[in-house]
């Protein structure tokens, strides 16, 4: 579903895109053992750029025969529009089961219309695929090497546990290189 044009939506889309990080994990599924970018965290690295580029992301529900349904609307301030729709799954009735399903409905939908990179997403474990040693992760390399600044560099070390700055040292210390020269790694 979209506007019947998209131009000055795409535009601002790609400009914003340019300086959207990936979302880092930030949460903990203890159920899986693993961390995972929650709802916040996708916002966050999104919010900004969207509206510095006069985008703004609705998320409504309506109801349907086969249930709740997530409407995630991207819209620009020339009036432009897509939206793209999710059905949103539970594990049972409660209003915390729906919570939960809405939510996590929420957090892809979000990452998918803006195109938002999910750093170390939750859904490995629930894939059957574990990680019994630290391994590297190519997406959060990405998002080292895109850093633009020492000041962005360390926001994102920051932001990580201690596993993964021991597991991603290497990646920092030679982004860092590249941002200031040998001296200061």
């Amino acid at each position: 579903m979209q506007s019947e044009t998209i131009g000055a939506l795409a535009a601002a889309l790609s400009k914003a895109q340019a300086d959207i990080t990936g979302a880092l994990k930030d949460s903990s599924n203890p159920f899986f053992k693993s961390k995972y970018a929650d709802l916040a965290s996708c916002w966050d690295a999104c919010r900004h750029q969207l509206a510095a580029n006069g985008l703004s992301v609705m998320q409504t529900t309506r109801m349907t025969e086969s249930g709740l349904l997530l409407v995630t609307t991207l819209a620009h301030s020339s009036g432009e529009w897509i939206a793209g729709e999710m059905p949103v799954l539970t594990k049972d009735a409660s209003p915390q089961g729906q919570g939960s399903g809405l939510t996590y409905a929420r957090r892809y939908a979000l990452a998918a219309i803006v195109g938002l990179a999910q750093i170390d997403d939750d859904a490995e474990a629930a894939q059957g695929r574990s990680s019994k040693a630290p391994q590297v992760d190519p997406d959060l390399v990405a998002l080292i090497n895109a850093a633009a600044s020492v000041d962005d560099l360390n926001k994102i070390f920051k932001r990580l546990d201690k596993s993964q700055r021991m597991t991603h040292i290497d990646a920092f210390t030679a982004r860092k290189k590249e941002l200031t020269g040998p001296e200061a790694a």
